[in-house]
């Protein structure tokens, strides 16, 4: 039986972590763990429901990588707070969720979860990079819509996108994308970068959505056959279809670099092999101690026990 890789957008889930923890979830000396022992009881869960042999926390060592910057300088351009307050290109994060993430860090780190990123690269290219070396089937656990691009029926990659917590996960495969949005993987990349996406600063093209979209990439396949029924007079795109994509040649030109996930990004070495105990016990008793991980940890490491 292949082993089964489960990558984690760990951002994604600290983040709904921390919203969905109440914030009186407080260490001994009064300081919110919300974010840190929701991530902890998330991934006791995930390893409970979906029982992975290797687990990936993938990190953000860059949210916001210059090379896709330079391509759209408007990409996440409204997540950067003013240089004044935190400094160049420091990405707004409730103020008490920052001192939370190396925290994070520390405590899988003790366990022993691989913790995996790279530099100028974000989480998602971490993923569709160790994505596309799996030999087995791959759980990429999610809350960002753009990983659905890597889903892969062949190959087993999945998306598990949770909707309420972690213990409600909707699962993608290629028939869900397809009766959700009418495309397979590659194809929502495709679709992502047609309709935009204001939470990543992607115009998208003027006045083509989500179900145009889709609607064009069921006539014309990708991106490029669009492209060509642009240039196409005898094509059926309308008069103001054909205008809108024109216009929007030079975004267009650059959108699926910025868009899709690098699969190509060289990682440093590390172990991915679910632990059934911790690595640096002392460290970890330490730090639940400083932290008062309490039952989170607890129940994190009786799922981990073999």
């Amino acid at each position: 039986m292949t082993p089964r890789l489960m990558l984690l957008d760990t951002a994604s889930l600290y983040f709904r972590a921390y919203f969905g923890v109440p914030e009186s979830v407080r260490a001994p000396d009064g300081t919110p763990v919300n974010a840190v022992r929701g991530l902890l009881d998330f991934v006791s869960r995930l390893v409970q429901d979906h029982h992975p042999d290797a687990l990936v926390a993938c990190m953000d060592f860059d949210w916001r990588p210059q090379w896709r910057v330079e391509l759209i300088p408007s990409y996440k351009a409204h997540r950067v707070l003013e240089e004044a307050e935190q400094g160049p290109d420091a990405e707004q994060v409730p103020d008490t969720l920052s001192p939370q993430v190396p925290v994070i860090d520390e405590v899988l780190d003790a366990l022993g979860i691989a913790r995996v990123g790279a530099e100028g690269y974000e989480a998602d290219d971490v993923i569709g990079t160790l994505a596309g070396r799996a030999s087995g089937p791959v759980d990429i656990v999610t809350g960002d819509r753009d990983l659905f691009q890597l889903v892969d029926d062949a190959r087993g990659v999945r998306v598990l996108y949770p909707v309420k917590g972690v213990g409600n996960l909707a699962v993608f495969d290629e028939a869900v994308l397809r009766e959700k949005y009418g495309v397979d993987g590659p194809g929502y990349a495709d679709l992502a970068l047609l309709r935009g996406d204001p939470s990543d600063g992607l115009p998208g093209v003027p006045g083509v959505g989500e179900k145009t979209a889709a609607k064009l990439l069921a006539s014309y396949g990708d991106l490029a056959g669009i492209l060509a029924a642009a240039e196409d007079p005898s094509s059926a795109l309308t008069p103001s279809q054909r205008n809108r994509l024109q216009a929007a040649r030079p975004y267009l030109a650059v959108a699926p670099t910025v868009v899709r996930v690098a699969d190509d990004v060289a990682l440093p070495a590390f172990d991915p092999a679910l632990p059934t105990g911790p690595r640096d016990p002392a460290a970890l008793s330490a730090l639940a101690a400083r932290w008062g991980l309490g039952g989170s940890l607890e129940r994190l490491l009786g799922t981990l026990a073999p």
